[in-house]
């Protein structure tokens, strides 16, 4: 079977020279012209927003956006790597494996239903996969970027909207079933573990979850300016 492909629009290279008020990112591009780009990620971007290295854009030929270019990719080093910035993609990825049965153990379902109010802290899931003979899987995705050394770490910050939405899944338990989707951004890890020191509440919450039933998957993606290839599901340390 071919490895499962993801393509990215045409890609413009440049040199990240710095983000600022977490929205914008100043960029200059091959040919010299310095562009502001949107940044499509809010969180800190640890260890990967790094001024100099090289980057990938895409452009917008919406003549109502204010920011013509998005920031896309950053490549860190050792060894390079590329590593998916844009924070609105995984779900969109994790949308074509599910309608594409790509990830067995979530592949027996008959209609698929995207952001779901539920719970009672107002959340919406992610997916949620119903069957009129199987229970309802409730599937939240969390896009991974932080890594150290080859293990891919989540969240990089202290999350509270994280910490509701394992609250809340963990709610639906034993009626449904419940998990949580890390999509590892990068192709350069081989397990997964909660960032506990970015936020101890967070792994505690994750393992305790765990323990009463909530599934745990790492969908790892080599990443490159041609798009995304999925690898598989990482090895959990938890």
């Amino acid at each position: 079977m071919a490895a499962w492909f993801y393509p990215y629009p045409p890609l413009i290279p440049g040199t990240l020279i710095k983000r600022y008020k977490r929205f914008f990112a100043d960029i200059e591009l091959e040919d010299g012209t310095l562009i502001t780009a949107h940044c499509p990620n809010t969180g800190p971007m640890t260890g990967i927003c790094i001024p100099g290295q090289p980057v990938m854009v895409s452009e917008s030929h919406n003549p109502k956006r204010k920011l013509k270019y998005s920031w896309e990719l950053i490549q860190v080093d050792s060894p390079p790597t590329w590593v998916g910035v844009n924070t609105h993609l995984p779900n969109r990825v994790v949308h074509r494996l599910l309608t594409e049965r790509v990830l067995a153990p979530l592949a027996q379902y008959e209609e698929l239903k995207m952001e779901v109010p539920y719970g009672q802290e107002r959340s919406r899931v992610d997916f949620l996969l119903t069957s009129s003979k199987d229970p309802s899987i409730y599937v939240e995705v969390k896009n991974t970027t932080w890594a150290e050394k080859t293990l891919a770490l989540f969240p990089d910050t202290v999350t509270t909207r994280g910490q509701k939405h394992i609250r809340e899944l963990v709610a639906m338990l034993p009626s449904a079933r419940v998990s949580m989707l890390y999509f590892v951004n990068r192709g350069d890890c081989t397990a997964f573990a909660p960032g506990d020191c970015a936020d101890p509440l967070y792994g505690q919450l994750l393992r305790s979850a765990i323990a009463q039933g909530l599934e745990v998957y790492a969908c790892s993606f080599n990443i490159s300016p041609e798009g995304l290839w999925y690898q598989g599901l990482l090895e959990l340390q938890i």
